[in-house]
């Protein structure tokens, strides 16, 4: 059996990342994106859903820092009101 070393990226080299957390389909919100900055920006974003369990009827969705404003904004004109912005999952949990 060979064993594969799996490579790890540097921290610096890592996408920073910020998750959110909105009451709405991933559909809603990829249209959403889409429509406010087009395919190109929602590239660029690199708009993930993340699959958790600890947020019942709510999506978790997570974009690049630097693209963060645009994605708020795309949300916002769609009606799609995001209840919280954080760094971390642990973090969406609040006080």
């Amino acid at each position: 059996m060979v064993r594969v070393k799996k490579l790890k990226l540097r921290p610096s080299a890592r996408d920073k990342r910020r998750y959110f957390l909105v009451r709405a389909s991933n559909a809603k919100v990829e249209a959403a994106i889409l429509e406010y900055i087009g395919v190109l920006g929602f590239a660029k974003a690199a708009y993930m859903k993340v699959v958790t369990k600890n947020f019942p009827g709510m999506l978790v969705g997570s974009c690049l820092v630097k693209s963060l404003d645009d994605v708020r904004a795309a949300l916002v004109l769609n009606g799609i009101k995001v209840e919280r912005v954080s760094g971390t999952l642990k973090g969406l949990k609040g006080k």
